[in-house]
């Protein structure tokens, strides 16, 4: 088994080290390759192209931003480097997108697997992200053990695209549930009302969700540094899947909101910071 991982990013970084000592060889590629070095140290092998990666092994894993980025790493050879290999791609696409890959990588002999994921930095270094697996259910299920080496945590949810939809389904809970949180919670400490006893209702209400405590420090601090999920990654995500909804006739005017609020912390310089910075839109400071 020879492994390559294209896209050493924030994700892709931890991702990329679970299978140091369980492949053969493990290649690695980024654009910006001072990301490489730690992976390097470990044994990894940093190679100067996406071709040369793809071409030393023979299951590749992609985590990077969004499709064109894909289709950069995967097509920029000609395309003669898929037969008798299986992409296995883990970024947050739309289920089009995801489908044309398939189409693409099998014409040129090779294989895919869609398997983006649920969870961040702290799930994968724990085991528990979740991965949603779409594509072949027999394709799937040969390449559970390598998704092993990551998480047990692996679903299977269907034909390609199946994967990519629920993906973005979920997404779209993450910055809408920050925001609805944070209005309520700026609401309660502009009224000097104490915050623990809402808390403390809300936990043992049908209303919680634990992101709601995860990202309270980040609030009280407004310290949004070392993100798990960066504000401007959230924002991509958001746009690919208000055009998703409006494609399905679906009403956008909660979602355009919540894409309002990140636009704006995206202008006042908090992109890089972690999404829960959009709590700077919604209780600036004074």
């Amino acid at each position: 088994m020879k492994i390559a991982f294209l896209g050493i990013g924030l994700m892709g970084e931890p991702l990329a080290e679970k299978f140091i000592g369980k492949s053969k060889q493990l290649y690695i590629y980024n654009r910006t390759k001072s990301k490489t070095k730690e992976l390097i140290k470990k044994g990894a092998i940093a190679a100067e192209t996406p071709a040369e990666a793809i071409k030393g092994s023979n299951i590749i894993f992609t985590m990077v931003t969004d499709y064109p980025a894909l289709c950069s790493l995967l097509f920029s050879d000609g395309h003669n480097t898929f037969s008798g290999r299986t992409i296995i791609q883990m970024s947050t696409i739309s289920p089009g997108e995801s489908e044309l890959l398939e189409e693409r990588i099998e014409s040129f002999g090779g294989e895919y697997i869609e398997a983006p994921v649920l969870g961040s930095i702290p799930q994968i270094k724990d085991g528990s992200l979740m991965i949603l697996c779409g594509g072949k259910e027999e394709l799937v299920n040969k390449y559970k053990p390598v998704l092993e080496f990551i998480s047990n945590n692996i679903t299977y949810v269907g034909n390609i695209g199946s994967a990519a939809a629920i993906k973005l389904a979920l997404n779209q809970f993450i910055p809408s549930l920050a925001a609805i949180f944070s209005a309520s919670y700026s609401y309660l400490l502009k009224n000097n009302i104490n915050t623990v006893p809402f808390m403390n209702i809300l936990k043992h209400s049908a209303l919680y969700a634990p992101t709601y405590e995860k990202k309270i420090s980040n609030y009280d601090s407004r310290n949004y540094d070392n993100p798990n999920f960066p504000l401007k990654h959230m924002l991509k995500d958001i746009n690919l899947i208000e055009t998703q909804f409006k494609e399905a006739k679906i009403n956008t005017s909660i979602l355009e909101a919540v894409k309002e609020i990140l636009i704006n912390a995206v202008g006042e310089n908090l992109g890089d910071k972690d999404y829960s910075a959009l709590y700077e839109i919604i209780n600036p400071k004074k």
